[in-house]
Formats: structure tokens, sequence, C-alpha cells
């Protein structure tokens, strides 16, 4: 989903960001950047997993999930969003979900990730939601891609694009809630090619871009491309660089009672099918 940005506080009505997204489902497919391999393999391990993705956008961490061999289930609550998704990343099954209401039967996922998207979630619900269809052992992972603004000039487009940004910690929510053991994170570096169209589809991408009206949305992508000119390369774009900041935690056991009610028919106590259509709900396409 966004890129680190969150809603605002304040009594005033503020816009609708978390659901901003919808109406530039095309520029964020064109201008946001991937996820770097090496990061998804620390987060996930070589092993092929079955991983139900939350706020999956565009399928921009989809696609490089499902090119390591995971098994992917993404969900988004947006539809314009997750049509993008399954024409760029075909055969992956989606649902329209949030992170609140998730379509999948208890203990019935390996790896539960979230990209762009953790900071927009309701936690006091989300957060058990997502143990809840955790396999004991299983793991919740998250990650962002953020812009390196030591350097100065990513700093001087930061400042031209705005932002929402009140990124909760979310090593602390993971450890306040109990439900998850000791939250490993680590970064990695890369870069994103842009060029003068690509950079304006990036700041459209934007949901604080997304909700202004057409006059100024105008004058930000004026101003942004006068940027691109000064300090761009032509035909060749510039490299924009990143930090995929990733961080990952297992569930904590849960008790027999949590989970006796995905047990096969049969025996009581007999252990739930490895199958993992046999847990999934009707809801994926």
């Amino acid at each position: 989903m966004s890129d680190q940005e969150s809603p605002g506080g304040g009594a005033e009505r503020q816009p609708d960001w978390a659901h901003s997204f919808g109406g530039v489902a095309e520029a964020y497919e064109r201008g946001r950047p991937t996820y770097p391999p090496e990061a998804v393999r620390w987060m996930l391990g070589e092993r092929p997993q079955i991983v139900l993705e939350l706020g999956a956008g565009t399928g921009k961490l989809t696609r490089v999930m499902a090119d390591l061999g995971h098994d992917v289930h993404a969900t988004d609550p947006d539809e314009a969003m997750l049509q993008v998704l399954e024409r760029e990343v075909p055969g992956v099954r989606t649902a329209q979900a949030s992170a609140e209401d998730i379509p999948m039967s208890d203990a019935s996922v390996d790896v539960v990730i979230a990209g762009q998207a953790f900071h927009w979630f309701d936690l006091d619900t989300a957060l058990p939601e997502i143990a809840r269809v955790l396999r004991p052992g299983g793991r919740v992972c998250l990650v962002w891609n953020t812009r390196n603004e030591k350097i100065p000039w990513v700093r001087r487009l930061g400042g031209i694009i705005g932002t929402q940004e009140q990124l909760r910690d979310p090593a602390q929510a993971l450890i306040f809630s109990e439900l998850f053991g000791f939250v490993e994170n680590r970064d990695f570096s890369h870069w994103q090619t842009i060029d003068r169209k690509s950079i304006q589809d990036l700041v459209l991408s934007r949901s604080n871009v997304a909700v202004l009206d057409d006059k100024a949305r105008a004058a930000k992508l004026a101003e942004v491309v006068s940027f691109y000119d000064e300090y761009g390369r032509g035909m060749d774009g510039m490299q924009l660089p990143y930090d995929a900041h990733c961080y990952k935690a297992d569930v904590l056991e849960r008790p027999r009672a949590a989970t006796v009610e995905t047990a096969a028919a049969g025996e009581a106590g007999d252990p739930a099918p490895d199958d993992p259509d046999d847990d999934l709900l009707i809801d994926f396409r």
C-alpha cells in the first residue's frame, strides 16, 4: 500500500488516506519500487512457504515472493489495486479483505507478511487475526521501502513530494502485543531507476497527493518535473536509493483449545491437514 504514510490526527475531518489508492492504482504500479529478493529471503527463508499477504496493493512484493517459489495468497481492501495485481502476477490467489477480518481458517498459513501496509492496520483487531491464521511456529513479517534521504537531492525530493508519515515502531507493536516472540530487524539497500515519467507516477501514487484537487495535483507534478529537469539525466533517468526496513517475529504458542476447530474430521486431537487448500475459505479467487 502506501510509502510509509498514515492518517493525521486532530479534530478536523481528515482525508481518507488509507483508501485513496484505488484511483491511482496504475500510477502506483508504474511508480513504486519493488523489494530486493535478498530481503524477502531473509524474512521468509529459502524453503517454500504458504504466505498470506495483507495490503498487497498492486503486487510489488507479491511477485518477488512468487518468483522465489512461495505460495502467496494476496489480500487488499481495494478492488482496483487487486485488479492490477491479478494482471501483473497471474495465478496468485486473491481476496478483497482487510487485516482486521482475514478470510482464512485458523492455523492455515506459515507466514503473514505486509509491505507498506502495517501502519494502516487497527492493531487491536489485526494482530490477534494475524496470530489466529498462523500455524504453530509461524511468522509475521513486515517491510517498508523508504527513500535514503541522507543524500541531499533525495531529501529535497522528499520535501517536494510531501508525506503524511506517522510510522509506528513495528517492533514495539509486536513486542507489546504478547502474541509474538523476539523481533528481528534488518535493512537492505537497493535502487530504483526513475525517469521523467515514472517520477510523476511515484508522486501521483502518494496518498497525500491522491487526495488533492486537480489544480493542486497539477501544481505538485509541475514542481517535481522541474526538480527532475534540474537534477535528472534525461533519457538515462536517475537512481533513487531506498532502504527496505524488514522485521520478523514468530507467533507464540497458543493453547490447544484455540486451534482445535482446525483439526480434521475423525478422532479428537487429530492434527490439521497438510493440504493448504483445505484451510482456505472460498473468498479467495
